[in-house]
């Protein structure tokens, strides 16, 4: 039992894969839910949507296991496991609307490539993109998905959108995911997602708004391939798309740091922190090849690691590998992708809400102080009120390739304006903290 806790301690199969898959179902539906969210709002068919799904189960096993197993520096050595992240929801949503699918994953592709280049160089670039930074650029991820929950919580896309069914499912829904948190005891907790999930489907079963018909669609049993969609690249698009990696970037820092600090009671390495942010960006780009979104740490694994102080690769290794078989079953990709987006909505909506806790708790730990404050309140503020549907108009005297990158997108502005703000404004005019 002791090996489970040591790196690379020697555990049993049966216990290994019992504690490997634990983490996996941590980050199973949060692997699934921004792809059916982005696809949707890039108006993708469903089989297409499947598809994709599909081929996320698999890359992220694969992703993980180079984590754990580097090539190079590809890889930290570090029990973290990668999944599809949430950060990219937002702008990518907007990407696929605006540019289309493929432009979306040429993005990918390119911000991927930069971010591993940049993680090999860690030591040079990650102090100007300093605590307060990238607190702010998270919390404006944050408000900036609560849109697409509301999107989705209404019923997506459709002419039915704010429908009574919709309307009924996402707060049922939601009723079970609130239940759950209450009620479920430490890392059980971690689970919440796949509870919610399997009440909303069952109710949307009994109110006809499931197509069993489609689940067996593929076979049983499909292997995943390159190149699913042509890929495009829009300046604009991949602009946009490298800032949010550049935030990512940072997350990553962070999960890393705490990961080792909780798991392996010791301060984390430069070499670790530069191996990690490597994987990240070299992975989500082999991630585009298979059409799927970015990849990165998976930052509700590192609370679970917390919890359990499970740290024991060939462990977290045995999950990754059941990732990779559920990945060739094509009944799984199709199950999720007939879910009503109320559905979805219904747990998405909570999720991102506290997802912007996270953002407020780095502003916390970046301390309340006059220049962090005035960093903070002035970049939300212009982020937030020039990128508004109403007030977009603002960015019409700016070249086009401008409009492109800011004019709908609040996290590149809150992205540029709190650096500038980092660079300009005196280290000094901290008086004392505000209480």
């Amino acid at each position: 039992m002791e090996n489970l806790y040591k790196l690379d301690g020697k555990v049993p199969i049966l216990k290994a894969i019992l504690f490997g898959l634990k983490h996996i179902l941590a980050m199973f539906v949060a692997n699934l839910s921004p792809i059916t969210l982005i696809g949707l709002a890039s108006s993708l068919k469903q089989t297409e949507i499947a598809f994709l799904l599909q081929n996320a189960m698999f890359i992220a096993g694969i992703v993980t296991l180079i984590q754990l197993y580097p090539i190079w520096k590809i890889g930290s050595r570090l029990p973290i496991v990668m999944s599809v992240s949430f950060n990219f929801v937002a702008i990518l949503t907007y990407v696929g609307a605006t540019y289309g699918y493929a432009s979306a994953m040429g993005a990918v592709l390119i911000g991927g490539l930069i971010e591993g280049c940049l993680g090999l160089l860690a030591r040079y670039w990650k102090k100007i993109i300093t605590p307060i930074v990238a607190a702010s650029v998270v919390t404006s991820i944050d408000f900036s998905l609560f849109s697409v929950g509301t999107r989705s919580f209404g019923g997506g896309y459709s002419e039915s959108f704010g429908s009574a069914k919709n309307l009924l499912l996402g707060i049922i829904t939601l009723a079970a995911c609130l239940l759950f948190n209450i009620f479920a005891k430490s890392y059980s907790q971690q689970l919440s997602v796949l509870f919610y999930l399997i009440v909303g489907n069952i109710l949307a079963i009994f109110m006809g708004k499931v197509d069993l018909s489609v689940i067996f669609n593929g076979g049983l049993i499909a292997l995943s391939h390159l190149l699913p969609f042509k890929m495009k690249f829009d300046l604009g698009a991949i602009i946009a798309v490298v800032v949010i990696f550049l935030v990512s970037a940072t997350e990553t820092i962070g999960d890393t740091s705490a990961l080792v600090n909780s798991g392996l009671n010791r301060e984390v390495t430069e070499e670790e922190i530069s191996d990690s942010l490597a994987c990240d960006g070299f992975c989500s780009s082999i991630s585009s090849l298979f059409g799927c979104p970015p990849i990165i740490s998976f930052s509700q694994n590192v609370g679970l690691i917390n919890i359990t102080k499970v740290v024991n690769r060939f462990t977290i290794a045995t999950g990754a590998i059941c990732m990779i078989l559920v990945g060739l079953l094509p009944p799984i990709g199709n199950s999720f992708s007939s879910l009503p987006e109320s559905v979805l909505g219904g747990g998405t909506i909570m999720m991102f809400g506290t997802i912007l806790t996270s953002g407020i708790e780095m502003i916390a730990k970046a301390g309340f102080n006059q220049r962090n404050v005035t960093i903070v309140a002035l970049s939300l503020a212009v982020g937030i009120g020039f990128t508004s549907g109403t007030e977009a108009d603002i960015w019409h005297i700016f070249p086009q390739i401008i409009q492109d990158v800011f004019a709908g997108n609040c996290v590149a502005v809150v992205f540029v304006v709190s650096i500038i703000l980092s660079l300009v404004l005196p280290k000094d005019m901290n008086i004392k903290n505000i209480k």
